[in-house]
């Protein structure tokens, strides 16, 4: 007895589905950086260090969510037929009368 129809898992996501992604947080990443060396320069190494862990954790989320929502559109369910379904039990069958055993 079955329930429900039986559904393919495709995952269609690409390296260069997120490369733009990337490169813009690439380059936060870096206009980041810049700012910290400027503002050590100027003798504000806390502020410079608080510049650049502000930058970050500002910008991970947004980068999580992005990359998040892109997998999720490249997820795909397709329903399968039944013929497709099940082409390994058409084989023969597995008895459950005895247990498995070890082959050494």
């Amino acid at each position: 007895m079955e329930f429900g129809h039986k559904y393919r898992f495709t995952c269609t996501l690409t390296f260069g589905d997120i490369y733009g992604q990337i490169i813009a947080w690439l380059v936060i990443l870096f206009i980041s950086l810049a700012a910290s060396l400027a503002l050590m320069g100027a003798r504000q190494p806390i502020v410079a260090l608080a510049t650049v862990g502000l930058i970050l954790v500002l910008s991970l989320p947004f980068l999580l969510f992005a990359f998040v929502t892109t997998l999720f559109n490249h997820i795909e369910f397709e329903p399968v037929a039944d013929s497709q379904a099940s082409p390994s039990r058409s084989g023969r069958s597995v008895s459950s009368t005895s247990p498995a055993r070890a082959v050494s």
